[in-house]
């Protein structure tokens, strides 16, 4: 099981949150082997992303997750 994660949600009040687009209690996880992976993923994520306009500052919430090993 892999052990290091990133979870990303949309900020109180980000209108993307309405019930008819994504709801209040959307959000992702992806996770990784080591925790050295999911760190670069990480700065990777926090430096923006190429698929938004210029100007376009994306509300994402992310945050660095972890879990036990429970295999």
């Amino acid at each position: 099981m892999k052990k290091f994660g990133i979870r990303g949600k949309l900020p109180p009040g980000d209108p993307m949150r309405a019930p008819h687009l994504l709801g209040e209690g959307w959000a992702w996880e992806k996770w990784y082997d080591s925790e050295e992976e999911r760190d670069r993923a990480y700065e990777t994520l926090v430096a923006g992303t190429p698929y938004y306009r210029q100007g376009d500052i994306p509300s994402l919430e992310l945050e660095k997750v972890s879990r036990e090993d429970t295999s």
